[in-house]
C-alpha cells in the first residue's frame, strides 16, 4: 500500500474567502485549522455520510494527486518546488463556477472549458512528479485499471494517476457518490446555498501543498502560495 505520509498540490481558497467557508461548513472541516466545522442549517440527517469522503481530504481541486514521496525527496524541497512553481509568470485561469453533478457526486466545477486551468494542471502534473514514489501494484489496483480507458491506464502508468491531461477535469467536491434519485435534490439545495455567497467569477490564482500523515488522518495545509500572473 501507499507510504506515508502522501502530500498533494492542490488549488484551495484562501483562507479568508466566501469559497473557503462555503466548502468547509459543507464539509464540516476546515484543512487549514484541522478543525470540525459545524454544518449549515438545513442539511439533510445524514449528512455526515454524504460529506463523508471528501471530507477526508479537505475542500480543494486537485492539480497533483495525492502521493508519496521518492526516497531522495524530502518535504522541505516539495515545499521550496511549490514556492518556485508559484513564482513562475504565467496566465492565470479564471473561471465561472457552478455546482453540478460529476461522475456520480456533486462538486463546485467551472461552467465552460479554461484552457489555462488545463495547462495549470498539465504543469503541476509534470512539475512535481519527481516527488513521487513509485506505484505499488496495490496501489495501481486501488485503481481498478480494468475499468479505465486504454489513455487513462496509461497515464496511470506514466503519471501515478489517470485523470490527467486530457482526461483532467477541474472540480471542488462537496458529496460522496450518489444514485440519481439523491443526487437531484441535493444539487438543488447546494445551488442556492453557492448563490448565497455571490460568488460569478473565480480565479484559480494559488496552489496549497496538502500532508496527511497516516491512512486515518486527514489532509490538511501545510502551505499556500499565490501564483504570479
Amino acid at each position: 500500500m501507499a507510504g506515508y505520509p502522501r502530500y498533494a498540490i492542490y488549488y484551495a481558497p484562501s483562507s479568508d474567502s466566501a469559497l473557503h467557508r462555503f466548502g468547509s461548513t459543507m464539509l464540516g472541516y476546515d484543512a487549514v485549522s484541522g478543525d470540525d466545522v459545524a454544518f449549515p442549517a438545513g442539511v439533510t440527517p445524514d449528512w455526515h455520510a454524504v460529506t463523508a469522503d471528501p471530507r477526508k481530504y479537505g475542500f480543494h481541486a486537485t492539480l497533483k494527486a495525492p502521493m508519496a514521496l521518492a526516497d531522495s525527496k524530502t518535504e522541505a524541497e516539495l515545499i521550496a518546488t511549490c514556492e518556485s512553481f508559484a513564482g513562475h509568470p504565467r496566465r492565470i485561469p479564471v473561471i465561472d463556477p457552478v455546482v453540478d453533478a460529476i461522475s456520480g457526486f456533486i462538486a463546485v466545477i467551472p461552467a465552460k472549458p479554461s484552457d489555462d486551468l488545463q495547462q495549470l494542471a498539465a504543469d503541476c502534473t509534470r512539475d512535481f512528479d519527481s516527488f513521487r514514489a513509485a506505484l505499488t501494484p496495490e496501489d495501481r489496483a486501488r485503481r481498478n485499471p480494468a475499468r479505465l480507458s486504454a489513455r487513462q491506464c496509461d497515464y496511470l502508468d506514466s503519471w501515478g494517476y489517470p485523470y490527467v491531461m486530457e482526461e483532467f477535469r477541474f472540480h471542488m467536491t462537496l458529496t460522496g457518490r450518489l444514485n440519481d434519485e439523491r443526487r437531484s435534490p441535493i444539487v438543488t439545495w447546494l445551488r442556492e446555498r453557492f448563490a448565497e455567497t455571490g460568488i460569478g467569477r473565480l480565479a484559480i490564482d494559488r496552489i496549497a501543498l496538502f500532508k496527511q500523515d497516516s491512512s486515518t488522518a486527514r489532509f490538511r495545509i501545510i502551505g499556500s502560495w499565490p501564483l504570479r500572473a
